[in-house]
């Protein structure tokens, strides 16, 4: 059974492939696939003796793969190149170290229970919001 699905899944392609090459409303038959067969043959024979068809082959090749989007992913960076990326911003990244720092070292103040505790600023907070709202 699953050899006769696979058969009839590949003659549904083969019949897809006639329509998009024939056009729908030509006649079926296998003289079409012969047909689209010799012209394969026939277009790799050429390609064969002709160096430069070779080359225009080759390059084709190489342009579907630069043009497919998942191209750019598969680049990888160096890892020298990452190194000067990070170089480059190694002052901006310690300020930002110290910076966090502070906060880290304020966080106690921030947590405390007279911040937490003060009402007005939660209500002049609000009253604000009302404002801006209106």
């Amino acid at each position: 059974v699953d050899k006769m699905a696979s058969t009839a899944g590949l003659q549904e392609r083969m019949e897809a492939l006639e329509r998009r090459v024939f056009g729908a409303g030509a006649a079926r038959g296998p003289r079409k696939v012969r047909g689209l067969m010799k012209v394969q043959v026939a277009l790799g024979n050429i390609a064969s003796k002709r160096e430069r068809i070779k080359i225009l082959y080759k390059k084709i090749e190489d342009l579907i793969k630069y043009l497919d989007p998942r191209y750019i992913d598969r680049m990888a960076v160096p890892d020298a190149m990452i190194l000067q990326f990070i170089l480059a911003e190694e002052q901006f990244i310690l300020s930002q170290v110290a910076l966090l720092e502070q906060v880290n070292n304020l966080q106690p103040s921030l947590d405390s229970a007279h911040i937490k505790g003060n009402t007005c600023s939660s209500q002049l907070a609000q009253i604000h919001i009302q404002q801006q709202v209106e």
